[in-house]
């Protein structure tokens, strides 16, 4: 049996949402690190803050970085295996590199609220957004977008699962993106409360900042393969890794074939690391034969650990 971890992104926050662990000492312990790092209390904003202040992006980045590093924490303090590869959804992938040695958690909680702060400075408030499409296949949402963009940038952002592509850029673009999609057959067409446009050629500024910061930022080869979000294959060096953060700011996120990568190296298990389910469920859309697991609480930690054994 072979198992990898997936890591959730940016969509999978909600205050409470680590109450379902209970009192497991690594969760509290790795948020109570990463609050002295940035002199923010995030256990109180994950526990008793507003689902507002949750979701801007300064704070929801690094709360779901440290989220997913208790729960592997967690996961390994219980006994639980270390996966044979891992991946993460958008900034999940900073969780993944953690996970996999490359980089040091203390950089990654700084690395993600400097990622944060580059992507909202670099589109104004209302300028950006993205939306869901679903129903409708991949070449059919390309088509929208280039028939929508009217001289603005709207791109696919994230290849979530077969039918369910979501779509970034200018939000005026957006609107004329939705019904385009609508004309062409899709199911449904959802903006999405996102003040940033992940993933599209607007982010190229922020990239550029990140790429800077990443300059300084000690890493090392991963111990664990990590599929990366634009590439869909392994950075096996500090500087491979280091551009394929860059190129994830601006690229979409390639999941459907990261889950097929996954299975192509014989992965029959993914589960899902952190608060939320999200990820789990794509699995069997995007390869049947892969189970999906959703480490979303303390039993399911157990059950996992039994199922994988």
């Amino acid at each position: 049996m072979t198992f990898a971890f997936v890591f959730p992104g940016q969509g999978s926050q909600s205050v409470g949402m680590m109450q379902a662990y209970g009192d497991l000492p690594e969760i509290r312990a790795t948020f109570d690190e990463a609050s002295a790092l940035l002199g923010q209390d995030l256990w109180a904003l994950v526990t008793q803050g507003t689902e507002a202040d949750l979701a801007l992006t300064v704070n929801t980045q690094p709360a779901m970085l440290v989220a997913g590093v208790a729960v592997y924490r967690a996961w390994l303090a219980g006994g639980g295996k270390a996966p044979q590869c891992v991946a993460g959804h958008s900034l999940g992938e900073y969780t993944a590199l953690v996970a996999a040695g490359s980089l040091a958690f203390a950089d990654a909680v700084k690395l993600t609220r400097f990622r944060a702060e580059a992507m909202q400075q670099a589109v104004p408030q209302g300028v950006g957004g993205m939306a869901a499409i679903l129903g409708l296949d991949d070449a059919a949402v390309r088509e929208a977008c280039l028939e929508a963009a009217g001289g603005e940038v709207l791109e696919p952002a994230n290849f979530n699962s077969p039918g369910q592509v979501v779509i970034a850029g200018h939000r005026t673009a957006i609107e004329r993106g939705v019904e385009a999609a609508k004309a062409r057959g899709a199911k449904r067409a959802i903006p999405l409360a996102m003040s940033v446009p992940s993933h599209c050629s607007l982010m190229k500024p922020a990239a550029d900042r990140l790429r800077d910061y990443l300059a300084d930022i000690p890493m090392q080869a991963p111990t664990l393969p990590v599929i990366h979000n634009a590439t869909v294959a392994e950075a096996r060096s500090p500087a491979e890794v280091r551009e394929a953060l860059v190129q994830q700011l601006y690229s979409p996120v390639r999941w459907v074939e990261t889950i097929q990568a996954m299975a192509a190296r014989g992965i029959t298990q993914v589960a899902e690391c952190g608060p939320g389910k999200v990820l789990a469920p794509l699995v069997k859309r995007i390869q049947p034969d892969v189970q999906g697991l959703a480490l979303n609480d303390a039993a399911a930690l157990i059950t996992a650990r039994e199922i994988l054994a």
